[in-house]
């Protein structure tokens, strides 16, 4: 048998990264248009069903994270503002979020990537609308000022949770139909800036700029990868800061926040606007090394508002300690690189809306909890995010498993396409 018979057809699209001879002789000549590198050597151990490490690190996440939100919320009760809640209330909720998540992704997982993107545009449009519906009165809820939530029944559903998944998709799609055009800004860029501006407007009227800020993240990250021109991504990032000092400049609530994360312990910041802060750090401050234990918390008793929500991080911080909080961050530095491989491996075959979304998906979950992390260690002014996988909320649990399900069909098409059958 010959040398070009023995190599797998994939191996074909292997030197069209950088030009070169395929298998079976012909010059290929030019790379995908997708600003990627490819390490040809970093294919899986096997090329048969489905990346098991994966999901075993999702699973851990959730867990920890079902676990931290049952200690971070189990003194709310003895709260006037809660007290007619059982001390499982949150718990049982989180329960019930995670297995619907894990029913649903199952589901998403039989999927074709090809379906995804034939639906992209729709599913766009539909978070555009919810995005409004929400800003009715009398059909969104309101919840400490923010007008976010959809009441359902069973759960609140927060659209801004399906827009991030909508422009990851959007995006990709939008990217995969203007490759010949990627070089002209008003043909490839300014389309897909407007879009991204109107999802703007939509979460700052809730008000949720944290959301802006990750879905203009993936947004920008997905035209970089797809091979936009450096001068115009320049721009474009040029315009998005400019863009966000402005809204500070202009809000006298957002800059006071800013001024009270820059300065946290003086008295008046330490018991206004950046009293969340300072009981995150304490908490942090608490747990040194090794934590308290699990359980021991002091900052969730009534201290630290949001504790099973957005200051998640902090509790995990006091009863873990450093060595805790190392462990998430390392976690979710595997799951990242992980998503950024599968996307890299699909365009190495020649899919490139599937590698977009799979890298998109890694922006996101990366992006979300490097601000969430940021903001628990005052790395970052404060912002309503909560900690992909693990802190409580149903819509964000279901919707990053929905992405994470995508991105695993991602990773199975890819090893059904080099074993030589079809995706």
């Amino acid at each position: 048998m010959s040398d070009a018979a023995a190599r797998p057809f994939w191996s074909n699209w292997i030197p069209s990264l950088r030009g070169g001879k395929g298998a079976s002789g012909d010059t290929i000549t030019g790379p995908l248009p997708v600003r990627d590198y490819v390490n040809v050597n970093a294919q899986p151990s096997t090329v048969m069903g489905f990346d098991q490490a994966l999901i075993w690190v999702v699973l851990a996440l959730m867990a920890l994270g079902l676990v931290m939100v049952y200690s971070a919320s189990i003194a709310l009760p003895d709260s006037p503002k809660f007290a007619n809640y059982a001390t499982t209330h949150f718990f049982s909720r989180h329960v019930f979020s995670i297995v619907l998540a894990i029913c649903v992704a199952a589901v998403v997982t039989q999927i074709p990537l090809a379906v995804w993107e034939r639906w992209a545009p729709w599913l766009f449009v539909t978070s555009l609308i919810l995005l409004i519906l929400v800003l009715i009165p009398h059909v969104g809820k309101g919840v400490n000022g923010a007008r976010r939530w959809l009441p359902l029944g069973v759960m609140n559903f927060q659209p801004s949770e399906l827009a991030k998944l909508a422009i990851t998709l959007y995006a990709a799609d939008y990217m995969v139909r203007k490759m010949d055009v990627k070089e002209r800004f008003f043909r490839a860029v300014a389309p897909m800036a407007v879009a991204v501006g109107v999802v703007g407007l939509l979460l700052l009227a809730e008000p949720d700029m944290g959301a802006f800020m990750v879905i203009a993240a993936i947004a920008m990250s997905i035209l970089f990868l797809g091979g936009v021109n450096g001068k115009m991504f320049a721009l474009i990032t040029a315009v998005l800061i400019g863009a966000f000092t402005l809204m500070v400049t202009l809000s006298p609530w957002r800059r006071e926040r800013i001024f009270a994360y820059l300065d946290p312990w003086t008295e008046k910041n330490a018991l206004g606007k950046a009293y969340q802060l300072t009981h995150s750090l304490i908490a942090f401050g608490r747990g040194e090394i090794f934590g308290e234990g699990l359980g021991s918390s002091l900052e969730k008793l009534h201290y630290l508002p949001e504790a099973h929500t957005d200051f998640l991080l902090a509790v995990i911080g006091e009863e873990f300690g450093f060595v805790g909080v190392g462990l998430v961050i390392l976690t979710f530095f595997w799951l990242i690189v992980r998503l950024f491989n599968i996307g890299r491996q699909a365009i190495a075959l020649d899919r490139v809306f599937s590698g977009l979304v799979a890298q998109g998906v890694a922006v996101w979950m990366g992006g979300q909890a490097f601000i969430n992390m940021g903001v628990n260690l005052g790395v970052l002014p404060t912002k309503g995010l909560t900690l992909p996988l693990m802190s409580y909320g149903g819509s964000g649990v279901m919707l990053n498993c929905v992405a994470l399900a995508i991105c695993l069909r991602v990773d199975i098409e890819n090893r059904q396409l080099m074993r030589g059958g079809r995706a």
